[in-house]
């Protein structure tokens, strides 16, 4: 069942655990077969977290790959700017830095997305673990 709460001053939806696990499960049969896009956005948190961390192409897919029901932070949410799918927050650690991933399905027959991969604002919540 999705519930509703507040997330750094936005109403978010937060999905069930099993909701979440079917999620994952549509994400990775769908990375399998379209790959994954990274969106080339204008902001220079992606760009900076990638240097900063000397993040290559395939480090990204690895944590991508790794992401469990536990590193679950809030979705799915409207997307509103590309207006594709629902997008999902997770959250993962690397080099001591908490990553903030945003990914989502993308459209019918095509790549799964990460709108957003960068050093976490601010600290994240994460329902399940």
């Amino acid at each position: 069942m999705k519930s509703l709460y507040n997330y750094l001053n936005y109403l978010v939806t937060l999905a069930s655990r099993s909701e979440v696990e079917q999620f994952l499960g549509e994400f990775f049969v769908k990375y399998r077969i379209f790959d994954i896009r990274f969106m080339e956005r204008t902001n220079t948190k992606n760009l900076d977290t990638f240097a900063q961390l000397e993040l290559t192409a395939s480090k990204r897919r690895q944590i991508i790959e790794s992401l469990k029901v536990a590193n679950y932070v809030a979705g799915p949410i409207d997307d509103i700017l590309y207006k594709i799918a629902s997008l999902w927050i997770f959250g993962q650690h690397y080099k001591s830095q908490e990553i903030y991933i945003k990914i989502s399905l993308g459209n019918a027959n095509s790549n799964v997305i990460c709108i957003s991969f960068h050093v976490a604002e601010h600290p994240m919540i994460y329902p399940f673990k």
